[in-house]
């Protein structure tokens, strides 16, 4: 992402450029495939093709590209999505320690875009 990012404007990057970062070619294909899935890039087919960013490197997060990679961040199965939560949710005196670390996380991810990075601007808009 960081690479698309700094060719963003550029027009498609072919994989192969984007492979000499020392990625073999089916597990790139396969990590820009959920990017893809998750909306974050696009692709261009025929001679002139590759990856895009589909939106500004300022829209997208660093939130966006771990759920895209991994699924949604939840520190513990109790405060994961509804019908994924523990049966004891209710009465667990530690839920709440969880929900709220796992939200100031997530908060934390949502804060630092791809420009941030890019600028090694790590604190974002924090």
């Amino acid at each position: 992402m960081i690479y698309l990012a700094q060719h963003e404007g550029e027009g498609p990057q072919p994989l192969k450029n984007i492979a000499e970062l020392g990625m073999p070619d089916q597990y790139l294909e396969q990590l820009l495939g959920n990017l893809r899935r998750a909306g974050l890039v696009t692709t261009v087919r025929g001679a002139q093709g590759g990856y895009q960013l589909s939106r500004s490197a300022e829209e997208i997060t660093a939130r966006h590209i771990i759920e895209a990679m991994e699924g949604p961040l939840n520190l513990s199965e109790c405060v994961g999505e509804e019908g994924h939560t523990c049966p004891r949710g209710g009465q667990c005196t530690a839920r709440g320690v969880w929900a709220y670390l796992t939200d100031e996380i997530n908060g934390l991810l949502d804060s630092i875009t791809l420009s941030n990075m890019l600028k090694n601007d790590i604190k974002g808009d924090m």
